[in-house]
């Protein structure tokens, strides 16, 4: 078994009730915890009371980031899937496994007693359901491993609890990572992915693994080199019409500006590159019908330019699902086939590390014909009165970026599998 120095000494030292690791991306904290951790953990307290669980964002999560790594390692036969009761076999034994975004999700164990517990992402956990999970471990051997990437320095599990370590004297254990902590990443994956983070937060926080606010321009990279990602027309290198494997369309209703917002997002086979390929803007409209109207008139013509559109999200808030649900019976009665869902929002952070990922590999282009959500992705800033929000006073063209991002954000988890594939 070859581990790094920084996974030696985590083994060595990771005695405690509490033992996180926090730091960088691809520093090997995870790595370390599949192949060694959890089936240690497991193993010690077979037979003892008490519940083994892994927690997550959610159980997409777990599955990608545990489980599916897991299985790599350990095979199939000793490493289950996520059963209907939210439970799957591990090395024999029955282990909960639960998002932690929302209270609600771990609700059900709550009162229970844990011998054994891994927490995969918990920065971006529910700070109450973190409080539920120390609880519940209530045996003199339970036990709580984790991992996570730091993000704001006002951040509530560092500041409600790492923080306070030594003056309340937990017995917690927090080693720290670089992504030069990971001696098997080739220099040139390394330095790649430092010029793609450069110049925006994240490189404090997921190349330097540390905890760090949030300020100034949030798309940097794109702010500095506008040319890199505008296009005039989608083709690829050798002057060809793109083919794309998905077209979907976010729609901003803007209830707060009057501004109705419709971006067209298309996505290359394998999630490869996303492209803007069209955008319309709505104001002054009063009534359902005429928004209606021109979603049909938007929808037909990025028909008629890119291909045949698979999907588009609707914003649910405030109004949102009445206006879907008219827009959708307005599609069925003009034969248009689509149905609008409502969009999945996720964190605005997530949003945007997603997006400065794609910049960073320029895996991201915007038609130049786009010109309200080039202007927002050049005005952009942190808001500095709100932890890793955007700034929405009105200066900055926030709407645009909304649709935007509904178009591209239920694709997370594949665009995201494209970039921690490496080169």
């Amino acid at each position: 078994m070859i581990l790094s120095d920084k996974q030696k000494e985590f083994i060595r030292k990771a005695t405690h009730r509490f033992n996180l690791k926090v730091g960088a991306r691809r520093c090997g904290k995870t790595y370390l915890d599949n192949l060694y951790m959890i089936p240690k953990r497991i193993m010690e307290r077979k037979g003892l009371d008490g519940l083994y669980c892994i927690f997550g964002v959610s159980k997409g999560t777990i599955e990608r980031n545990v489980l599916q790594p897991l299985r790599q390692i350990y095979g199939k036969n000793l490493i289950d899937t996520i059963s209907s009761d939210n439970t799957a076999k591990l090395f024999g034994e029955q282990v909960y496994c639960l998002g932690c975004e929302k209270v609600n999700q771990v609700s059900k164990i709550q009162g229970t007693s844990i011998k054994y517990a891994y927490g995969d992402e918990i920065a971006k956990w529910n700070e109450e359901v973190f409080i539920m999970i120390q609880a519940s471990l209530d045996k003199d051997y339970s036990c709580f491993d984790g991992a996570l990437n730091p993000e704001n320095q006002n951040h509530w599990l560092k500041k409600n609890f790492i923080d306070q370590i030594e003056e309340k004297g937990l017995d917690v254990y927090v080693q720290h990572y670089t992504i030069f902590d990971n001696p098997f990443l080739s220099k040139e994956f390394v330095d790649n992915l430092c010029k793609e983070y450069a110049g925006t937060v994240y490189y404090d926080r997921l190349i330097l693994g540390q905890w760090k606010n949030a300020e100034g321009i949030i798309y940097r990279q794109f702010a500095d080199n506008p040319s890199l990602y505008i296009r005039d027309n989608a083709i690829d290198d050798k002057g060809n019409k793109i083919n794309f494997m998905i077209i979907s369309i976010g729609i901003d209703y803007g209830a707060t500006q009057g501004e109705t917002e419709f971006k067209a997002t298309g996505i290359t086979p394998y999630f490869k590159q996303v492209w803007t390929i069209d955008e319309m803007k709505l104001a002054g409209l009063h009534t359902p019908e005429e928004m209606y109207e021109k979603f049909v008139e938007f929808y037909d013509r990025v028909v008629k330019d890119y291909g045949k559109v698979t999907h588009a999200f609707g914003d649910y808030g405030a109004l949102g699902q009445v206006i879907t649900f008219g827009l959708n019976r307005y599609l069925q009665q003009h034969n248009r086939p689509i149905q609008v869902q409502d969009c999945i929002k996720g964190r605005i952070v997530d949003r945007i590390e997603l997006d400065c990922h794609l910049f960073g590999q320029q895996r991201r282009f915007i038609l130049r014909k786009c010109k309200y959500l080039i202007e927002a992705y050049s005005e952009a800033l942190w808001d500095d009165k709100h932890e890793d929000e955007r700034l929405d006073d009105g200066t900055t063209p926030i709407d645009d970026l909304d649709a935007s991002e509904y178009s591209i954000f239920p694709f997370y988890d594949k665009l995201m599998t494209e970039i921690k594939g490496g080169y």
